[in-house]
């Protein structure tokens, strides 16, 4: 009886692959610009001396609760009666409760406000 040998089975190999992924790598590290790079001759304005102000129409939810209007102490209920069902901006301070500003935003939404929108600030980095 002759014995056939079977065909060894050639073990893939991961060189290609890595080659693979590795040209990947590349093309996307080249093509990956979002956008052109700044001109290295322009200055860009500084804003840190810039004075910060809410909107003129926007309630003030200072960081112990309170709430103002144009500069005068508020509340909600004070508030909804002269705005009725038009939307709400809020500024909150950066160390108010979260809890409280929930709180905040559920009174106005229940008193008839018909959104409230949350004014932030929006950085650069």
């Amino acid at each position: 009886m002759i014995r056939h040998a079977r065909p060894r089975r050639k073990r893939d190999s991961t060189i290609p692959l890595i080659n693979v992924v590795f040209l990947m790598l590349i093309f996307f590290l080249i093509t990956g610009t979002l956008a052109a790079p700044l001109d290295p001759d322009l200055a860009l304005v500084n804003t840190t001396e810039l004075e910060g102000r809410e909107p003129p129409d926007a309630l003030v939810l200072h960081q112990d609760g309170s709430l103002s209007f144009g500069g005068a102490a508020t509340d909600p209920e004070a508030y909804m009666t002269g705005h009725g069902t038009e939307p709400v901006r809020i500024v909150p301070d950066r160390n108010v409760s979260g809890v409280r500003l929930i709180e905040v935003t559920g009174t106005l939404r229940r008193l008839g406000a018909s959104s409230v929108f949350l004014v932030t600030e929006q950085a650069l980095e």
